[in-house]
């Protein structure tokens, strides 16, 4: 694959967000770069500790930029602006920047270009500039990295966020519908001398006469209490 340097010189800022109140900012800057497979490390300037919304760098440092992707409009450079705070940092403001804007405007050449971007916060309002320099370099090759790892697969878990015991899989002692079975030939053979003939029309004892059920005589004509004697 082919790539560039890309030479970056962060200057200054102006007009940022008090994001302290009560003390003056001592402001740095990290910068990143996403879009391609190269893997850039994060850059941090020194803290100033004088500028407070205005703070001042003069920060030089360097990344390595896939050309195709830059050309595809892919990569773009992250600027984040951060109050260093004792009790914990507190983010001011982010700038962003296409890196093919950046080689639109200059190239790779000798000259150094620079150029002002606004600062964002973070509910998408403008406040205050940065200031940087920047110049490419001539393309070269190298070879492709290797693409990353995929993440690990995490064990399962039931609602209370307790891993789920693993469930054993045994094997069927069932047969497999789908395959086909053919019983052996002596399953179905006759036995010796065939099988024995039924029983000739009237061999069975006719039934016998009245209604039965369960084995039982109907009860005789009468049967019951006797009827009432009139007095």
């Amino acid at each position: 694959m082919e790539v560039r340097q890309l030479e970056i010189r962060i200057i200054k800022a102006n007009d940022l967000k008090d994001v302290n109140l009560m003390t003056k900012m001592d402001v740095f800057a990290l910068l990143s770069i996403s879009g391609d497979q190269l893997n850039n490390p994060h850059q941090k300037t020194d803290v100033d500790k004088d500028g407070g919304t205005s703070p001042k760098w003069n920060f030089h440092t360097q990344f390595t930029v896939d050309d195709a992707a830059v050309q595809e409009n892919r990569v773009t450079l992250k600027i984040k602006l951060i109050s260093n705070r004792s009790l914990g940092n507190k983010e001011i403001g982010v700038v962003y920047v296409q890196i093919k804007e950046m080689f639109d405007g200059g190239g790779a050449g000798e000259e150094e270009k620079s150029g002002s971007y606004s600062v964002r916060l973070s509910n998408g309002t403008v406040k205050g500039n940065l200031d940087l320099a920047y110049k490419f370099g001539e393309k070269y090759k190298i070879e492709r990295p290797p693409s990353p790892p995929p993440p690990p697969m995490e064990e399962p878990r039931n609602k209370n966020g307790v891993e789920a015991p693993q469930v054993m899989a045994y094997p069927s002692t069932f047969p497999d519908l789908s395959s086909t079975y053919s019983p052996p030939a002596e399953a179905y053979r006759p036995p010796h001398g065939g099988y024995p003939n039924p029983l000739p029309p009237g061999a069975y004892p006719p039934p016998h006469a009245g209604y039965r059920y369960g084995g039982y005589q109907p009860p005789p004509t009468g049967y019951g209490y006797p009827p009432m004697q009139r007095l």
